[in-house]
């Protein structure tokens, strides 16, 4: 009978403390199922790796869907736009530099031609003052050798006829002073002698 007794307070010893185990368990479960506190971070634990594998991969779907249907089109847009705005501003730039040679080149060809322009009128112009100045000189010097002529036939006539005169004067001044000195005398000798020595 006490064998009896002590087998059934083993039995149920165990079935108590069996019983404390499930409760123990069901309260560890229900505390992680209901929001409890855990130890372990969600993303890190084991037990989540395979959803968290699925919203990867349909996040990453997701995204790249997007990205190729609305960005990266977009995206490539706005690239070719700015490309084609670059290679107009490049071709604009070039077509404005070369106007500007054009533009350079012509300006150095007119200058070149005004210069050479303003030499040959500045060699006309003084070609044209040496031919002027020389048909003036050369009419100062006809008209200087014209009055030279003339002045030296009047000079010549004036000598002829004042050599002319110069046996009258020599007799009319020889008589007067003859007179004066002597008183009387006779002119005829006097204009003989005059003239033997005008004569030599």
């Amino acid at each position: 009978m006490a064998s009896n007794t002590t087998t059934s307070h083993d039995t149920e010893a165990t079935d108590a403390h069996a019983t404390d185990a499930a409760a123990t368990e069901t309260h560890a479960s229900t505390a992680a199922d209901g929001g409890g506190h855990s130890d372990v971070f969600p993303p890190f634990d084991p037990a989540s790796f395979g959803s968290q594998l699925l919203w990867l991969a349909l996040s990453f779907a997701a995204l790249y869907i997007l990205m190729s249907k609305v960005a990266l089109p977009r995206i490539g847009e706005i690239l070719e736009v700015r490309r084609d705005r670059i290679e107009g501003d490049l071709a604009e730039a070039e077509r404005l530099r070369q106007k500007t040679d054009q533009a350079i080149e012509a300006y150095e060809t007119d200058l070149a031609n005004a210069k050479q322009k303003a030499h040959t009128i500045a060699e006309e112009t003084r070609e044209d003052i040496r031919k002027d100045l020389e048909a003036k000189r050369v009419g100062v010097e006809a008209d200087l050798a014209k009055k030279m002529a003339t002045a030296e036939s009047r000079i010549q006539s004036t000598k002829t006829e004042a050599l002319g005169h110069v046996e009258e004067i020599a007799s009319e001044t020889a008589h007067a002073m003859v007179t004066n000195l002597l008183g009387r005398t006779a002119q005829k000798a006097t204009k003989d002698a005059v003239a033997k020595v005008v004569k030599g």
